[in-house]
């Protein structure tokens, strides 16, 4: 069984348009911002990924679908788990919800790279602790 990531946000008046409802591309920004987090709860950071391992997370493609609209002062919950892992990437899945209702849905492409961009194993370290977020935690 896989668990779930969870990171809440607030939407902030820098996060709207001039009706109070949240700029279409502030949502890849949540997005984001929840991989990170999840990134912190195994102890790293992207820095430390570039630093030890020679390593960036770079995002392939990205599948949003909008839903919902979120409005000024929303409460945001993402919701991440990995749908399925390669030698060199993983497909995260990602929805954001308000209250019970998902408003956005996505599905990530990310891909491990070098500083030359050139796609590399994904670093045992990030796959053996990443494993409770797998859907399947079968390499492929």
């Amino acid at each position: 069984m896989h668990e779930n990531f969870y990171h809440n946000v607030k939407v902030y008046y820098e996060d709207t348009d001039a009706g109070g409802v949240v700029y279409y591309a502030n949502y890849l920004k949540y997005l984001e911002r929840a991989r990170t987090e999840a990134l912190a709860s195994i102890g790293l950071s992207n820095l430390q990924l570039k630093n030890k391992f020679g390593t960036l997370i770079i995002v392939k493609s990205c599948n949003i679908e909008y839903k919902k609209s979120a409005y000024l002062e929303d409460e945001l919950n993402i919701r991440s788990f990995i749908k399925s892992v390669t030698k060199t990437s993983f497909l995260m899945n990602q929805f954001i919800t308000k209250g019970e209702n998902i408003i956005v849905e996505a599905k990530v492409h990310l891909v491990f790279v070098n500083e030359k961009g050139k796609p590399i194993k994904v670093p045992d370290v990030i796959f053996e602790n990443f494993k409770p977020y797998f859907c399947n935690s079968i390499r492929l």
